[in-house]
């Protein structure tokens, strides 16, 4: 048995082309636009995810500057004006065009049973364990379990002996013997997994767009939400914060850890 910890890894996110951008812009009479960043007035390291939000917003209302839309005489300049404005405006089909995609790493079976029922706006990839064999059974204990000795020697013990019972299958259904066939190995390796416990930790790639994402940190660290999603879905929202701060800074978090967004229902 192996003790581990749920980890978050933010593997893509979105990546404008300016080039293509631009040549959208000169159609439309919006090259003022990008000067911005020319002049420095977005972020210099250029936040796409941002950059992306903002571009669906002012391609729905033409409002790249006044005038373009005759209906349009002003325009808010400063970004993080702009999409608090999206926000609070619940425009929330311009952030679903920006997605980032993440590992989710050691996170139990029991954790991906709930994940699954975010379904719109995601992808999801995950480990089979009808192909990937069980050598070991990584394991996440709460605080509060590794702090009850009883407990742990129990459950060690149990988590021991299933690891055990993982090997002898191996051995007794020959499954690296030389020439044993893939179809073989997959049937009675998709029979072993029965025998792990639901809290066995697993791994998956996971990509949600904003609107998702929003509404899924909201939700998944609520006081009343299963603890090991509550203590993954606080690293997914610090990661997301960080890389888009003018998408996710309105949420402040509490001291039990749950983020608590200004505008919700985006």
């Amino acid at each position: 048995m192996k003790q581990v910890e749920p980890e978050v890894h933010l593997v893509a996110k979105p990546q404008l082309d300016y080039g293509e951008v631009a040549s959208y812009l000169a159609d439309v009479g919006g090259e003022k636009w990008l000067e911005r960043f020319d002049r420095g007035e977005l972020d210099a390291h250029l936040n796409d995810p941002q950059n992306l939000a903002e571009f669906a917003g002012r391609l729905c209302y033409r409002s790249w500057e006044p005038g373009l839309n005759p209906n349009v005489t002003r325009v808010r300049t400063d970004q993080d004006a702009y999409l608090s404005n999206i926000l609070r405006s619940l425009h929330g089909s311009v952030l679903e065009h920006v997605s980032f995609s993440f590992v989710l790493h050691n996170v139990s079976r029991v954790l991906t049973h709930e994940l699954i029922r975010h379904r719109p706006g995601v992808a999801v990839s995950q480990e089979s364990l009808r192909f990937v064999r069980l050598t070991d059974l990584p394991f996440w204990f709460p605080e509060w379990a590794q702090d009850d000795p009883e407990l742990m020697e129990r459950a060690t013990d149990m988590l021991r002996r299933m690891e055990e019972f993982q090997l002898w299958m191996a051995d007794h259904f020959e499954l690296d013997e030389e020439g044993k066939k893939f179809a073989d190995k997959k049937h009675k390796t998709s029979f072993m997994r029965r025998f792990a416990p639901e809290g066995v930790a697993t791994g998956l790639v996971w990509t949600a767009n904003v609107r998702t994402l929003r509404h899924a940190i909201e939700a998944r660290t609520a006081p009343g939400a299963e603890e090991e999603i509550r203590l993954l879905f606080g690293k997914i929202a610090a990661a997301v914060r960080e890389e888009a701060p003018s998408l996710f800074g309105d949420y402040t978090v509490d001291e039990d850890g749950t983020w608590v967004p200004e505008w919700r229902k985006v």
